[in-house]
């Protein structure tokens, strides 16, 4: 019981201390689409020296890790990180609303618990950036046009 509490509390450390990092690496997101937009902004005497701004600064790859961007009219579902792509397919090629557990299995993952919660907060995030329909809680639907079946 003593081994499980002290390895309770260091899930839920280090679960605070990820929360945290996800955080600043919103903030630092949120701040780079809003330099992009001001420099996408158009201004006299300043075209040539955005376009090369826009040069320097490297696209999203999508690549594990990445940020889930918010949704925008000509975003595909290439940019998004691997795992994310296939919970748009499985949402597109399902028709319907699922659950996260039908997700985790459908990944191959067992559902217990923690693989269940894994895939769910991914899903909440492509919900709340606009990639995903959340129809009821934790049932997650494709939206029309955004991704999936890649």
């Amino acid at each position: 019981e003593e081994r499980e509490r002290a390895a309770r509390q260091r899930v839920e450390g280090l679960q605070a201390e990820l929360r945290e990092a996800e955080a600043v690496l919103e903030r630092f997101v949120i701040a780079r689409e809003t330099v992009s937009q001001v420099l996408a902004e158009p201004n006299e005497g300043l075209q040539a020296p955005v376009a090369e701004v826009e040069r320097a600064v490297p696209a999203a790859g999508a690549v594990t890790g990445s940020v889930v961007p918010v949704w925008r009219a000509g975003l595909d579902a290439a940019i998004l990180a691997p795992d994310y792509r296939r919970i748009m397919d499985i949402v597109a090629g399902r028709g319907e609303a699922v659950d996260c557990r039908q997700l985790a299995c459908a990944l191959g993952l067992e559902p217990v618990p923690a693989k269940v919660e894994g895939v769910r907060s991914k899903a909440k995030r492509l919900a709340a950036r606009g990639w995903l329909a959340e129809e009821r809680p934790g049932m997650f639907s494709s939206v029309d046009g955004r991704g999936g079946g890649s």
